[in-house]
């Protein structure tokens, strides 16, 4: 029995702080976890640039309203559910995963959760566990469960290789030439066969 665990950010849709960075032309956050292995220390940084900037939750959530899932993201989402359990692991927010949840057919997700004041002002955000993604696999396997898991960003890299078969997706060339022993893939019909194929090793 297999779930397959999926990034969200630069696998299903567009970067969402980098969307937000191009619109407010604000280039220091352009950083992802692409660029950060360190989440703590980019969210800090993130934190800390819109509070001297003055932004807050209501200026990046009309970002995302504008944003829709990556071409062709939904239609492969739609067939690998049709084969297989799916879940979106995810470091992204509640407060900003809901209206591109609703884009993409409502898939599970599990993600982190934003602290916010009454004015609007992001002062914190809560995550669900440490290194959330690597133990959610390890925690589906305890039940009984073979993971697949595939993202693009080095905090992917523990719940691929913590899992039965991983796959990186549109990463970068950094990433891929430290992980050689991980497949990577840069269209959807390319990860959708690689999963299809694993899934067939099934007892």
């Amino acid at each position: 029995m297999y779930v397959t665990c999926l990034d969200l950010e630069g696998v299903l849709v567009p970067e969402i702080w980098i969307a937000f960075a191009e619109e407010t032309k604000i280039p220091e956050l352009k950083r992802t976890t692409r660029d950060e292995p360190d989440y703590t220390k980019l969210m800090n940084q993130r934190i800390a640039i819109l509070k001297e900037r003055g932004l807050g939750l209501k200026e990046i959530q009309d970002t995302i309203a504008r944003i829709d899932p990556l071409p062709g993201a939904k239609e492969f989402l739609d067939a690998l559910r049709s084969v297989c359990q799916v879940i979106i692991l995810s470091d992204t927010f509640t407060q900003f995963a809901s209206p591109l949840m609703q884009k993409l057919g409502l898939p599970t997700i599990f993600c982190n959760e934003l602290i916010v004041s009454p004015t609007g002002e992001i002062t914190g955000f809560k995550l669900r566990q440490e290194n959330g993604k690597y133990h959610a696999v390890k925690a589906l396997q305890s039940i009984g469960f073979d993971t697949i898991a595939s993202g693009d960003s080095f905090n992917d890299l523990a719940m691929i290789k913590a899992s039965k078969a991983g796959y990186l997706f549109r990463s970068t060339p950094k990433i891929i030439a430290d992980n050689p022993s991980i497949p990577a893939f840069d269209e959807y019909n390319d990860l959708l066969n690689a999963i299809k194929e694993e899934l067939t090793k099934q007892p």
